[in-house]
């Protein structure tokens, strides 16, 4: 009895050394993720010029808004182009999820005659593209999208590797219920929306990240197609406003401007943290879905 109380007592305090290295080591890989984010904010709001002299820091000696006031200068038109990527980013989401969980249903049921071909089709798509080329003359040509908010959705509302991952998930719910949905009367739609949906929750939350995460961050298509500056999406105005700072039309004013204390550098970590900040939101609440989503349609079949 004495013995394996003390072999007991040694399992407890191995384990406990155990459990606080690994809090330790979690703890420091943590601090070391969000070292970034935290040089990142700290550093816009630093002086352009001590950034020249000494790099960014984490606690800079003087306190600066000039890389804020800069941006927020033309604060309606910062405004219009948060408008926009919200509005690409909700409806392409959306649009998208409805379109890959439906494709990713239909691949999945057994009864599909076509499955396989259509499945060869869709992953075809992956290793082949039409080219810049062909996809500007057909979504301007024949599509008429230029200069068209849905110009920036449609090129990336669906994508072929979660139509898989949502088809891989919907092999894990059981071929029962939609046998007992099909004699209770149910139509194919209703037990897509009604039976495999509610089902699909983690599925869909994991794609739903990866797509808003897309469209948050959309700036090429609007390069190619966009003209009026109302509907530039947020990257895309903000990368325009690191590019063109107004000192051209300062210098066809006769003002006489001191380069070195624009905040050329501080300008691009406040753009960072005026583009990330928002979309950071949207982890806590997909975060307790993300990982049995990833694994569930890691399942290869």
């Amino acid at each position: 009895m004495a013995r394996t109380a003390a072999a007991t007592l040694h399992e407890d305090s191995t384990t406990r050394i155990i459990k606080l290295v690994s809090y330790v080591c979690l703890g420091a890989f943590a601090l070391a993720c969000l070292f970034p984010f935290a040089l990142m904010i700290s550093s816009s709001f630093m002086n352009e010029q001590e950034i020249l002299l000494e790099g960014y820091k984490l606690i800079p000696n003087t306190f600066s808004l000039k890389a804020y006031e800069m941006l927020l200068n033309n604060s309606s038109a910062l405004g219009k182009a948060y408008g926009v990527t919200i509005f690409i980013t909700v409806v392409g989401t959306a649009f998208g999820l409805f379109m890959m969980s439906m494709a990713g249903y239909v691949l999945n049921r057994k009864d599909f005659k076509y499955r396989n071909f259509f499945s060869f089709l869709i992953y075809f798509t992956t290793l082949f593209s039409g080219g810049l080329i062909p996809t500007y003359i057909l979504m301007v040509k024949y599509l008429h999208m230029k200069d068209s908010l849905f110009a920036l959705i449609l090129p990336t509302v669906v994508a072929a590797w979660s139509i898989f991952l949502m088809r891989n998930f919907m092999k894990a719910i059981p071929d029962s219920l939609y046998e007992s949905a099909t004699i209770d009367g149910a139509g194919d739609f209703r037990i897509y929306w009604q039976v495999f949906m509610p089902l699909a929750v983690p599925s869909l939350a994991t794609i739903g990240l990866f797509s808003a995460l897309g469209f948050w961050n959309e700036w090429y298509h609007g390069m190619l197609y966009i003209q009026t500056p109302d509907k530039y999406p947020l990257q895309y105005f903000l990368q325009r406003m690191i590019n063109q700072t107004n000192i051209q039309a300062l210098i066809n004013q006769g003002v006489v401007i001191d380069a070195a204390a624009l905040p050329t550098q501080s300008i691009k970590m406040a753009t960072a943290v005026l583009a990330t900040g928002p979309i950071i939101l949207l982890y806590p609440f997909a975060q307790r879905y993300f990982v049995s989503g990833l694994t569930i349609g890691a399942v290869k079949g």
